[in-house]
């Protein structure tokens, strides 16, 4: 809502202000693109200066957008290697993790093996005093 009300205060004086450079500015100009022959040049065009002006601002926008843009070529250039190697070393980091899963993963089940083991032989002792190891039994 603030933003259409922000859009609506901009662009209607500036609309004004382009109607009324338009209406002020309606008379026909003569534009050719002859330097040698200015009475008959080979290519005349006339326009109403309004209409000349308009054309040449947006070409001035067009020029300096392109302008801007291959001025920063450089920037997209680093940004572009940057995101490669942010995402190599993703994938480096997600198969560090899995790793680290799967030895955790290990870890326990030979640690819960060994738990078994030793249960185990602490049983046998129990049931056969006679291998346990002296002062147990």
């Amino acid at each position: 809502m603030l933003r259409k009300i922000v859009t609506l205060i901009v662009v209607v004086p500036l609309a004004a202000v382009i109607i009324a450079f338009a209406v002020a500015n309606r008379h026909a100009v003569t534009v050719s693109f002859d330097p040698f022959s200015a009475a008959s040049p080979a290519y005349a065009a006339t326009v109403p200066l309004f209409v000349l002006i308009f054309i040449l601002v947006i070409l001035g926008v067009v020029v300096g957008g392109a302008a801007a843009w291959l001025r920063q070529s450089q920037w997209r250039r680093v940004a572009r290697r940057l995101d490669g190697e942010n995402r190599r070393l993703l994938h480096e980091l997600s198969v560090a993790r899995e790793q680290l899963v799967t030895e955790t993963q290990r870890a326990a089940a030979a640690e819960s093996a060994a738990r078994e083991v030793a249960k185990g032989l602490e049983n046998r002792r129990t049931e056969a005093p006679a291998l346990a190891p002296p002062g147990r039994a």
